[in-house]
């Protein structure tokens, strides 16, 4: 099938983990650079005899109902580009076939994992060999956990790919490891930004698993040649953009300098710094701050905070309930709640995946002041004052480690349009809040595949077309 895709046109596929979106980056008659979704989708861990997975078929087939629609809606992008969330992966067979499902991170079954490693790698030593933060979810526990038990996926495989990568294998049969995703892993060299072939082996698998790595804007290769047919989108590259969803957000930060701190809302929060070089150090590691890789060889030196998480969960608890609250409801419902004072650590590890999270937030606050919400406004303000505080403790402890001033905090991504939230946050962290772009991941991820059509020179550049947007 010829190409027929229209120059300055992309397509951004954005996948979290609770819905997926594909949105249409072009430039209008002014040159002004445009978005428009074409296409949502839901997404959802799948427990399979009490262990969690994706559904990277599932995944797979949403992508496709996008390609169509995006045509049905006129567009023909000249390049696609794959974010997702980090630190999960899926295998692939010698004669190319996907073994399995991907595990999810939010599965229990690396629990006691981190422990278990510090007996060949000591904790101190992992921080100082990778910058990251040590969470037990991350991919070196995962792989450490899947080799020490015998996992006939890991057994068999040839590749191992992270989920944006593997994406981009199932539409193009090209294998890359882009570089900001491979960084969330605790297997990479901060410095050298390649894996750390000692922690590979200390974690049961060898380099030769993993492709080359590469940078945001490198051309993976074009869709198969049956899926540009039989969604009439034609032989479109793809772009392996920032992979990791928060890489892709963080480029969006509409900052005119680096004196800003960032906070990417949605499931989760990431709140931290853009910086040339990674901060590895004691400090640091106390605080378990993580370096992880962005746009342009950049390091996004960031902490992992728990965030609307915590309501996602308590939503579905109350439409099963059958009070299906919406967006506007929310917000009424914090102001309502807003006379119980009670907050809770986001991150405390009894909220991570709790069978009821009404009850986990409720607990915590009984053990904490003796009372516990009293009604679903006041559950909902507790987790918006507790967020808030969260924040504020880990902007203090960022000024401390930053190697330059922080004037402000750009909240962007789907909180970005929590009103409410952000000036709570203002007022815990003491700094001017800016909010916005709520699209930020779409629009980072269309802006790495303007840069590498040529389109733009650098993120400066992007960044000052987004702030004028």
């Amino acid at each position: 099938m010829k190409n027929i895709s229209t120059p300055g046109c992309f397509l951004a596929v954005d996948i979290g983990a609770t819905s997926g979106r594909e949105v249409v980056c072009f430039r209008d008659n002014a040159g002004r650079f445009r978005f428009e979704e074409v296409h949502r989708f839901p997404n959802a861990i799948l427990n399979v005899s009490g262990h969690y997975y994706w559904d990277i078929f599932a995944i797979y087939a949403s992508i496709i109902e996008g390609f169509r629609k995006c045509v049905s809606a006129g567009y023909h992008p000249e390049s696609i580009g794959i974010d997702t969330w980090g630190v999960d992966f899926g295998f692939v067979a010698d004669d190319g076939t996907i073994l399995g499902l991907p595990r999810a991170y939010r599965d229990q079954y690396t629990d006691g994992a981190p422990e278990e490693f510090y007996n060949i790698i000591p904790k101190e030593e992992l921080y100082r060999r990778t910058g990251i933060q040590i969470m037990p979810f991350n991919s070196i526990f995962q792989i450490f956990r899947q080799a020490e038990t015998g996992s006939a996926s890991l057994r068999h495989a040839s590749h191992l790919l992270f989920i944006p990568d593997l994406l981009s294998y199932m539409l193009t049969g090209k294998m890359v490891c882009e570089y900001t995703v491979a960084s969330t892993s605790q297997l990479l060299d901060p410095y050298s930004r390649d894996f750390d072939r000692g922690l590979l082996a200390a974690a049961g698998v060898k380099r030769d698993m993993f492709p080359g790595i590469v940078m945001p804007g490198t051309v993976v290769g074009e869709i198969d040649s049956r899926i540009a047919e039989s969604t009439g989108i034609g032989n479109v590259k793809v772009v392996a953009v920032a992979g990791h969803d928060t890489a892709s957000a963080v480029a969006a930060v509409p900052a005119l300098d680096r004196n800003f701190a960032y906070l990417s809302s949605g499931t989760w929060s990431l709140m931290g710094i853009e910086t040339d070089a990674p901060v590895v150090n004691e400090s640091a590691f106390a605080m378990n701050f993580t370096n992880e890789g962005g746009v342009e060889g950049s390091v996004r030196f960031l902490k992992n905070i728990t965030g609307m998480w915590l309501l996602e969960q308590c939503r579905k608890e109350w439409k099963l309930a059958g009070k299906d609250y919406a967006y506007g409801d929310i917000m009424s419902m914090a102001r309502k709640g807003k006379d119980f004072n009670v907050t809770v650590n986001p991150d405390d590890p009894s909220l991570a995946n709790p069978e009821s999270m009404t009850a986990a937030i409720s607990r915590l606050c009984l053990e904490k002041s003796g009372k516990a919400p009293a009604d679903d406004c006041e559950m909902v303000y507790c987790i918006f004052r507790s967020l808030a505080a969260r924040y504020g403790e880990v902007l203090d402890i960022l000024r401390e480690l930053s190697p330059h001033d922080i004037s402000c905090l750009y909240i962007v991504g789907g909180g970005a349009r929590n009103t409410l939230l952000n000036s709570m946050t203002e007022e815990a962290a003491g700094v001017k809040v800016i909010a916005g772009p709520a699209e930020a991941t779409a629009i980072g991820n269309c802006m790495v595949q303007a840069q590498a059509a040529g389109l733009v020179r650098d993120r400066n550049e992007y960044r000052r077309i987004i702030a004028g947007m």
